[in-house]
């Protein structure tokens, strides 16, 4: 048996060095670690708090930028909306890319450049890039760090202490 906080915690702990690894831009374990907080952990403040500490312990090291309320909203509405979801799947890991995406980059258009919709286009369009690398990144972060959740939740291998 396996304690499933435990367990969780470690996997979360694994994603937060990956971002220190070299990985393409937007590449990273975050939104997995927003989605599988809102199933491993019953205190929706917890589930919140992960990936925001999570983001905040690595930028520490990585650095600050202007847009980290706008990457912080992100992750908390990824992790309000796992809250919502029966269990996640390649269609909720989409939508949160999407999620990342839109949020992220509106801080990136209100900040560098101008206010207007041939700025806002530009952001997006330029954006797009980057997006590709969420799109993935999210995928096999999703696949290392929740399909395992599952497949032991499934096995009933968890111990569960509330």
């Amino acid at each position: 048996m396996i304690n499933k906080n435990v367990f969780v915690l470690l996997l979360i702990f694994i994603a937060i060095l990956s971002r220190f690894l070299p990985h393409p831009p937007n590449f990273t374990p975050i939104t997995a670690i927003a989605l599988l907080s809102s199933k491993g952990f019953y205190n929706r403040w917890i589930v919140i708090l992960i990936p925001i500490l999570s983001l905040f312990i690595s930028d520490l090291f990585l650095g600050l930028h202007g847009t980290i309320p706008f990457v912080y909203a992100s992750f908390i509405l990824i992790a309000v909306l796992g809250m919502y979801i029966k269990k996640i799947n390649i269609v909720m890991v989409l939508l949160s890319s999407t999620v990342f995406f839109l949020v992220s980059n509106f801080g990136v258009w209100l900040l560098h450049y101008p206010i207007s919709f041939e700025g806002l286009l530009k952001c997006y369009t330029l954006a797009l890039p980057f997006f590709l690398n969420t799109i993935l990144g999210d995928l096999v972060y999703g696949g290392l760090l929740i399909y395992p959740f599952y497949v032991l939740q499934r096995r009933n291998m968890f111990v569960i202490h509330r």
